[in-house]
């Protein structure tokens, strides 16, 4: 008899380490859906304010011809392949900028990919323009 018992609460012991697993990875599932769509949340800020700033800084760089020379279709300088001197603070910050949006972009993809098994088209939640043919 208190063999029988025994089995009972094993099998009871057994069942409630399953039930408590799957909530366990149920938890675990919720919790990383929540880091991901933080995660996903941060990605967008940080992409919206590197565009503004890359665009701001292309903005404010001058053109390769940009002295009075180049107003006319000169090269407005003496050397040979214009007046390119070495990269100043703008284009070394347009270049990280650039590359900072870029890994950034790939970041956003794979992020995005992975939060939900979910369709992520722009028209997934648009209902069909076509008519459905009339049955005969």
């Amino acid at each position: 008899m208190a063999r029988g018992g025994t089995l009972k609460a094993d099998l009871w012991s057994e069942r409630h380490k399953a039930v408590s697993s799957k909530s366990t990875t149920s938890a675990a599932k919720k919790a990383l859906e929540t880091v991901m769509t933080y995660l996903l949340y941060l990605l967008v800020v940080v992409q919206v304010i590197v565009c503004l700033f890359l665009i701001g800084v292309v903005l404010l760089q001058t053109g390769k011809s940009a002295d009075l020379a180049g107003a006319f279709g000169g090269q407005g300088s003496q050397t040979a392949f214009g007046p390119r001197g070495a990269a100043n603070l703008l284009t070394k910050l347009t270049s990280y900028a650039a590359i900072v949006f870029m890994l950034c972009s790939i970041s956003l993809t794979v992020v995005l990919s992975r939060t939900s098994s979910s369709d992520h088209s722009v028209l997934s939640g648009t209902p069909s323009s076509e008519p459905t043919p009339a049955k005969k």
